[in-house]
């Protein structure tokens, strides 16, 4: 009695398990189901608007006045609705949450909205708006840029270089031949590195600082020219022909993705109707009837006994 009752308490104790493992994979499931619906997706995209809208209200005195309070509410409310759905998909990915940058990136920014704006934690308060950033792991064309920005990182990581050479190289002549009659320019390799930075950007540079290094020195000219044409227009194009080259090439692994689909799709359908034809000769043999002959699968006459 106590053997047989102790194994039916074990018995039954995992029947409960096994159904509550089973509960568990259902819940995931229908989970996972409603997270992948473009419906909720979009939703989630229209509340990450609403929530930016809401934020730069926030900053103005008006509007805070007439409806402050309401706006509170809602950007707390839109915050409830992120929370559960960062706590949705850690339920349903588990570990694999963790593996994807983008999720990382989703927790990361509805964390800092958790902490408290106040005390040293007040600078958190003006990262809020950084939700808004979710819309690039929620709008797949902006999800490209970002992916073709960051495969382009080592080609500009090489011509950042490059330029960060020619700038030394160009800020050493200048606080050698400058530095005396303009030491607020070019007084040190600093200032003449910010001043050099200026003059690339094309801000004041010919009125500014060029026309009057060159009224003390009139072939001041063959040294900002030179350095204009090669920072300004010669490393920033590179910089712009590298992140479109990036682009180009994830378009084309997008596209050749999608050209594989009809022929991956083409050969399930092919597989499937093999199973169904095995399936089917395999019940046929199984209730004693003569299979067909097929390419797949034969099933030979028992030999006659002696």
């Amino acid at each position: 009695m106590t053997i047989h009752s102790s194994s039916r308490r074990s018995t039954g104790a995992a029947g409960m398990l096994i159904r509550e493992a089973a509960a568990g994979t259902l819940l995931r499931q229908r989970l996972q189901g409603v997270l992948a619906r473009p419906a909720f997706q979009r939703g989630i995209v229209a509340l990450i608007i609403v929530n930016a809208a809401l934020l730069g209200l926030e900053t103005w005195p008006a509007a805070m006045a007439a409806a402050g309070s309401l706006i509170v509410a809602f950007d707390r409310l839109i915050l409830t609705v992120f929370v559960a759905e960062i706590v949705a998909r850690l339920y349903v990915h588990g570990r694999r949450f963790w593996r994807d940058p983008w999720s990382v990136f989703d927790f990361a920014v509805v964390a800092i909205a958790l902490f408290p704006a106040s005390g040293p934690f007040a600078v958190l308060r003006a990262l809020r708006v950084l939700r808004v950033l979710r819309l690039l792991t929620m709008v797949p064309s902006m999800r490209r840029v970002v992916g073709a920005l960051l495969a382009a990182i080592p080609g500009l990581a090489s011509i950042a270089l490059v330029l960060s050479i020619l700038y030394y190289v160009f800020a050493v002549i200048a606080t050698s031949l400058f530095a005396g009659d303009f030491p607020e320019w070019f007084g040190s390799i600093g200032r003449s590195l910010y001043t050099l930075f200026q003059i690339m950007t094309l801000e004041s540079w010919s009125m500014g600082i060029a026309r009057p290094v060159m009224a003390t020195f009139p072939y001041a000219w063959a040294f900002f020219i030179p350095f204009i044409l090669v920072a300004t227009f010669t490393m920033l194009n590179l910089f712009i022909a590298i992140i479109v080259n990036a682009m180009d090439r994830v378009s084309e692994q997008e596209h050749a993705a999608l050209a594989q689909l009809p022929e991956t799709e083409e050969g399930v359908r092919r597989e499937l109707a093999a199973l169904r034809l095995e399936l089917h000769e395999l019940r046929r043999a199984m209730v004693g009837g003569q299979p067909r002959r097929s390419g797949r699968l034969r099933v030979r006459r028992p030999l006659p006994p002696g």
